[in-house]
C-alpha cells in the first residue's frame, strides 16, 4: 500500500489558531526573531521538537490515573522498573525528570577539567553538560554523516580509525567514557548500525573504557537496523534492542523521545559503585530514587510508553510518514540530509539560500522564513546551535521534528506545500545577526535582527 496509515485512531482533539501574515510579523520583532521565544498558540504546525511533544494512547492515560504517588517504593516506580529491566537488562534504573537531569549526574562523576569524551555527534544538552564540568566534547562520525547528499545507510556511525586515534593520543586515562548517540540527532537523525556498535564496544574493551549510549530514539534506531543491514532483517525489534543495550555499560534516555511521554528520563547503570554514587547525586538534585523528581502517574505513563514505542507497526507508521515528508521534499528539488531519517527531516539550509552567508546564519534564516510564510516553527542546527566558541558546524541545518502520534498526512502535505513556496522565492530570504547571546546553548534564548 502507498497510502500511510496512522496505525491508531484520533480519540480527543485539539484546536488551532490560525495566525495573519501580520500577526507573524509583528511576533516575530517581539521574539527577537528566536522562535523558542514564541508562545506556542502563535504557532500553526509545530516542529521544534518531538521531545516530550507526543500524544498518549488511552492505555498511557489510564496508567496516569494509577499513578501511585508515595514517596518512596511506590508501586509506579516497580512497574516502570520492571518494564525497563524487560527491554534493555540494564540492572539497575534511575528515573530523573529528563535526559539532560541524567546526563548532568553523569557527567558530575565523570566530567572534569583536561578529560575528553568522544562520540558519534553529540547534541547540546550533551555537549553543554559535558563542558560544563570543564571536560572536552568530541564529535568522531565518518565523513559519509558530514555529507548531506550521502545516501551511506547509517550515517550516525562512528570513525573507529579517528576514534582509536583520539585514544592513542590523548590517552585512555583523560577518555572517562566513549558516548554514542542512536539515532544521531545532529547529524540529521542518522542511524547507527549494529556492526558499527560492536566494533566499538570491542575497541573500549581493549583499551578498558566504558562504553555509554546516548538512547533517546533507541527504538527508532532500532527499526533502522531491522531494515538496513544485513542479516537483519528477520529478527524482532525487541531482540535488535535488547542486543544493543547489551553492548553498553551505561544509558542516558530522554523519555521524552521513545518513551513516548510528555516529561521523563533514564539513567542506566551497571558498575555497582557508580550506582551508589549517582544514587546520591539523585536524591541531592532529583528525588529519592524510587521517583527522581517524577510523580507516579509519570512513572506509568512511560512504563506503558516504552512498551508501545516497541511494536512495529508503530515504527513502521512513524518512519514511513517521516521518510514521505523528506521524499516528497526531495521530489521538488529542496537538498535534505539523504536518507530521510526518523524523527525529522533536516533540510541543507546552505543550499537552500546560498546567497546568506555563514556569519549570517542561513539556518536561522530558513527557520524565520518558513514561520513568516506559513507559521510552521522549525530549529536551526548549525552555527547557532553549534556554532560558539571555536566551534564550526559541519553543515547548516533546518530541523522539522515531527511529534509522535500528533499530526495527520495533511498537515504533513500542508508543510511540504509551505516548504516549496518558499523555496521558490528563496531570494528573499534574509540573512540574521545576533543582538544578544547568554554563554552557553545560546539557541534557546538568544535575540537577532535581520542583516
Amino acid at each position: 500500500m502507498k497510502t500511510i496509515i496512522e496505525p491508531f485512531r484520533i480519540k480527543v482533539v485539539e484546536p488551532i489558531r490560525m495566525t495573519t501574515a501580520e500577526e507573524r510579523e509583528r511576533i516575530l520583532h517581539e521574539a527577537g526573531f528566536n522562535l523558542f521565544l514564541v508562545h506556542a498558540d502563535d504557532v500553526l504546525i509545530d516542529l521544534l521538537t518531538d521531545s516530550g511533544t507526543g500524544a498518549m494512547s488511552s492505555e498511557q492515560w489510564a496508567g496516569i490515573m494509577r499513578g501511585d504517588e508515595s514517596y518512596a517504593g511506590a508501586k509506579s516506580w516497580f512497574v516502570l522498573q520492571e518494564r525497563v529491566q524487560e527491554i534493555t537488562g540494564f540492572p539497575h534504573v534511575l528515573p530523573t525528570h529528563q535526559g539532560r537531569a541524567s546526563e548532568r549526574i553523569l557527567f558530575e562523576l565523570l566530567g572534569g577539567a583536561g578529560k575528553i569524551v568522544p562520540n558519534n555527534n553529540h547534541f547540546d544538552t550533551t555537549r553543554a553538560n559535558i563542558e560544563h564540568t570543564g571536560a572536552q566534547a568530541v564529535d568522531l562520525v565518518i565523513e559519509e554523516g558530514r555529507q548531506p547528499t550521502n545516501r551511506h545507510p547509517f550515517k550516525g556511525n562512528m570513525d573507529l580509525g579517528r576514534l582509536e586515534n583520539l585514544i592513542k593520543e590523548a590517552g585512555r586515562d583523560r577518555i572517562p567514557v566513549v558516548m554514542m548517540t542512536i539515532t544521531n540527532n545532529s547529524g540529521g537523525g542518522q542511524p547507527v548500525s549494529l556492526e558499527n556498535l560492536r566494533a566499538v564496544r570491542e575497541i573500549c574493551d581493549e583499551h578498558k573504557l566504558p562504553f555509554f549510549l546516548d538512547a533517546c530514539r533507541f527504538a527508532e534506531n532500532a527499526w533502522f537496523i531491522k531494515q538496513r543491514e544485513p542479516g537483519q532483517q528477520d529478527r524482532g525489534v525487541r531482540e535488535i534492542v535488547r542486543d544493543v543495550f547489551s553492548l553498553a555499560d551505561g544509558a542516558t534516555i530522554s523519555a521524552k523521545k521513545d518513551g513516548l511521554v510528555n516529561i521523563g528520563g533514564l539513567l542506566l547503570l551497571r558498575d555497582e559503585e557508580l550506582v551508589r554514587q549517582a544514587d546520591e547525586l539523585l536524591i541531592l538534585t532529583e528525588g529519592f530514587i524510587t521517583y527522581g523528581g517524577l510523580a507516579g502517574r509519570d512513572l506509568e505513563a512511560m512504563a506503558q510508553g516504552l512498551e508501545e514505542v516497541v511494536h512495529e507497526d508503530y515504527l513502521q507508521y512513524r518512519i514511513r510518514s517521516t521518510a514521505y515528508l523528506g521524499e516528497r521534499l526531495l521530489a521538488a528539488g529542496i537538498q535534505i540530509v539523504e536518507p530521510p531519517g526518523g524523527h525529522a527531516i533536516y533540510v541543507d539550509a546552505r543550499a537552500f539560500c546560498p546567497h546568506v552567508p555563514p556569519e549570517r546564519f542561513p539556518g536561522q534564516a530558513l527557520v524565520i522564513a518558513l514561520y513568516r510564510h506559513a507559521g510552521i516553527r522549525a530549529v536551526e542546527i548549525g552555527s547557532v546551535m553549534f556554532g560558539q566558541g571555536s566551534n564550526t558546524p559541519a553543515m547548516e541545518l533546518v530541523r522539522l521534528a515531527i511529534p509522535r502520534r500528533v499530526y495527520t498526512q495533511s498537515h504533513i502535505d500542508y508543510v511540504i506545500e509551505a516548504i516549496i513556496e518558499v523555496h521558490q522565492q528563496r531570494d528573499r530570504i534574509r540573512g540574521l545577526e545576533i543582538t544578544w547571546e547568554p554563554p552557553s546553548l545560546r539557541h534557546f534564548t538568544a535575540r537577532f535582527r535581520e542583516a
